[in-house]
């Protein structure tokens, strides 16, 4: 199949600002550009980052090999490793948010929450086609946005300025009245050059229509300067879903394959309409979907989607370690395995139905990740290690690893704090020091008490600036500012004594 209907960056290599905005898709960049962009937000784990940037060029690079060998390249699935809090599920994150091929992140656990096996494996991949369709429909929306606003204030200015309605024609008179003698002309006629016919205005029509469209023009200049939002008008809108409809969900674990009996049923049973009092940028708001869902095609959307479900959908597979256990066990085990023989299918490339047609999974790229501190990798089934042949290691993070943390990413917690005190007027620092004491204190935590990685920075910020945000509002003093003494003040208490510690960080 071929690739997504993507512009390539290589057109438009002058346009710097736009490309800052409108990243190309991750397959596009470079292994070594996708390292680049996960490295702004996490620290670290250089073999794990390496790895699947790795694995998710290759998913362009099969795209542009000949046909006769594309469908025999399959991908190089991954199972990351490492204890909790190290960077494995925001590495999914980023890739998600970075990513324009679909993405969804599931938990196995969740597929063991009821009886011996939870809910269906492939409802995994049914997610993973919504998240595609919503993603391309959106992409199809952008494109068509403009024109749908234009629409949108026409259909408003037609709601503010009705149009006159038209006035009955007059009766047609016989070939031998001509009009003469009873103090009426002749209606005239024009004839275009298509030969179609219409009646002539007349000057004081012609004078009504020049004032309709200057009183027009009028009203849409009013609605550009927003000078109408709070205006009240009456619109028709279509009532959307049936109440008693959407209750007739099927229970979980028993999802639907491909048909959907309840929006079979909407589609079948007449559309009601109803009609509204709405403010306007409301009523701009309603119309400007309908018109968003005349000018979408829906069809193309569907085709699109499921192209970039086979070729580019990328699955991650959280807590995979908790379906692993020693084999030949009886009791609730037997569930962790089930799973994994339900799992195996769909990883190894299989056709699952879905309510928009028929999906191969052989070129999805799976991503697996689990701390696997209770089981090993080896204790699940050889036929699920099999295909997940690249294994990736991630270290326990360190205390230099935690003033990283703490000063490098644009989301640092630092600066989320800075930015939450602005919010009130208040300037929140820290000081070099302050931010090693910090680190030093989750470190030492992590060590006496369960690692949990850089986690352990959020219980320690979030004690360490109750007080503070609690206070924010009627502090006098809106520059706060935290250094090494101020650090350990503040925390003494919970870090030396050893059972208050044990419940709070």
């Amino acid at each position: 199949m071929a690739g997504p209907t993507r512009v390539p960056d290589e057109k438009t290599p002058t346009a710097a600002p736009e490309q800052e905005e409108q990243l190309p898709w991750l397959e596009e960049l470079p292994p070594r550009k996708i390292v680049a962009e996960l490295d702004r937000y996490i620290v670290g784990q250089e073999v794990a980052k390496k790895a699947v940037a790795i694995a998710v060029r290759n998913r362009w690079r099969r795209t542009q090999a000949p046909e006769d060998i594309r469908d025999e390249i399959l991908p190089n699935n991954i199972i990351m490793i490492g204890p909790t809090g190290v960077g494995k599920t925001e590495i999914a994150r980023r890739l998600a948010r970075l990513a324009g091929a679909p993405f969804l992140k599931v938990e196995a656990s969740k597929f063991t929450e009821v009886g011996y096996v939870g809910r269906d494996v492939e409802s995994m991949v049914r997610e993973l086609v919504d998240v595609s369709i919503n993603m391309v429909r959106t992409e199809r929306e952008d494109d068509v946005y403009p024109e749908a606003e234009a629409r949108a204030e026409e259909r408003l200015l037609d709601i503010l300025l009705p149009p006159v309605p038209a006035l009955p024609q007059a009766p047609t008179p016989s070939p031998g009245e001509k009009g003469e003698g009873r103090g009426d002309k002749a209606p005239l006629f024009v004839v275009s050059s298509k030969g179609d016919v219409t009646p002539k205005a007349t000057e004081g029509d012609v004078e009504a229509q020049e004032r309709r469209r200057r009183t027009r023009e009028k009203l849409r200049q009013q609605l550009k300067e927003g000078k109408l939002e709070e205006r009240e008008v009456e619109i028709e809108v279509q009532q959307q879903g049936f109440p008693m409809l959407e209750m007739m969900q099927p229970p979980q674990g028993m999802e639907g394959p491909d048909f959907n009996f309840t929006e079979w049923l909407q589609d079948v049973m007449p559309k009601k309409k109803k009609r509204r009092t709405v403010h306007l940028h409301e009523a701009r708001r309603i119309l400007v979907d309908e018109e968003l869902k005349k000018l979408v095609d829906m069809d193309d959307v569907v085709n699109e989607a499921l192209d970039r479900v086979e070729n580019h959908g990328v699955i991650f597979i959280d807590e995979l370690d908790k379906i692993a256990g020693e084999r030949g066990t009886v009791g609730p085990d037997v569930s962790r395995e089930g799973v994994q023989r339900d799992l195996l299918p769909i990883v190894e490339g299989s056709t699952v139905q879905t309510r928009y047609g028929y999906v191969r999974t052989d070129h999805v790229l799976f991503i697996a990740a689990g701390a696997f501190h209770v089981s090993k990798p080896s204790d699940l089934i050889p036929e699920l290690q099999g295909r997940f042949p690249i294994r990736v290691e991630l270290q326990p993070l360190t205390e230099e690893d935690f003033v990283r943390i703490m000063t490098e990413p644009e989301n640092a917690l630092t600066k989320q704090y800075a930015a939450l005190c602005a919010a009130e007027g208040a300037t929140l620092e820290f000081t070099a020091d302050g931010i090693k004491e910090i680190a030093r204190i989750a470190a030492k935590a992590n060590e006496r008490m369960e690692n949990i990685g850089a986690r352990r920075l959020h219980t320690v910020m979030t004690n360490l600036l109750e007080d503070v945000l609690f206070e924010l509002p009627d502090l006098a003093e809106k520059r706060i500012k935290f250094d090494a003494a101020r650090v350990r003040e503040r925390l003494a208490k919970i870090v030396e004594d050893e059972d208050l510690r044990r419940y709070i960080l």
